[in-house]
C-alpha cells in the first residue's frame, strides 16, 4: 500500500451554525458543498483550505463531548501552516478567539500557538 496524502479531516461539532461561521468566516475556509442528510439530521458541509478539499463539517443530533484535557487518546489536534503567525493571532484576536501565547518548538525552531473551535478541539497554528 502506497499512502499519497491525507484526504479529509472529519470535525462532528455540537452547534453547526456556530461552528460553521467559525470554519467559514473566522478562519477563512471555503465552503465548497453543503448538504442535509435528513434520514441523519445531519450536515455535511465540505471545506477547502487554500484551493484544497481537506475538511468535512459534520453536525449531528445530541454528539458526546470530546474528551481533551487531560488529553485523550485519539486525534490531539488539528494543525494549519501559516506564514505570518503575529497576524494570525492579531485576525483571531480580533475574532474574540483566544489564543495561546506564542512559542517556539525545540525541535524545528518554528513558532506555533494554539486555539480552541466551538467545541474546544484544539487547532495549531504553525508558522513555516
Amino acid at each position: 500500500m502506497k499512502l499519497e496524502k491525507i484526504h479529509h479531516i472529519a470535525i462532528i461539532c455540537s452547534n453547526y451554525e456556530v461552528s460553521k461561521d467559525f470554519y467559514v468566516r473566522i478562519l477563512g475556509l471555503t465552503p465548497i458543498r453543503e448538504v442535509y442528510r435528513e434520514e441523519r439530521g445531519s450536515y455535511k458541509l465540505d471545506l477547502e483550505v487554500n484551493g484544497h478539499y481537506q475538511i468535512e463539517l459534520f453536525s449531528f443530533p445530541n454528539p458526546p463531548a470530546r474528551s481533551s484535557y487531560p488529553e485523550a487518546a485519539g486525534l490531539r489536534h488539528l494543525a494549519f501552516e501559516v506564514d505570518d503567525i503575529e497576524e494570525a493571532v492579531r485576525h483571531l484576536t480580533f475574532m474574540h478567539v483566544e489564543v495561546e501565547e506564542i512559542r517556539i518548538d525545540p525541535c524545528t525552531q518554528k513558532k506555533f500557538t494554539f486555539f480552541g473551535d466551538p467545541d474546544g478541539m484544539p487547532i495549531e497554528l504553525y508558522e513555516y
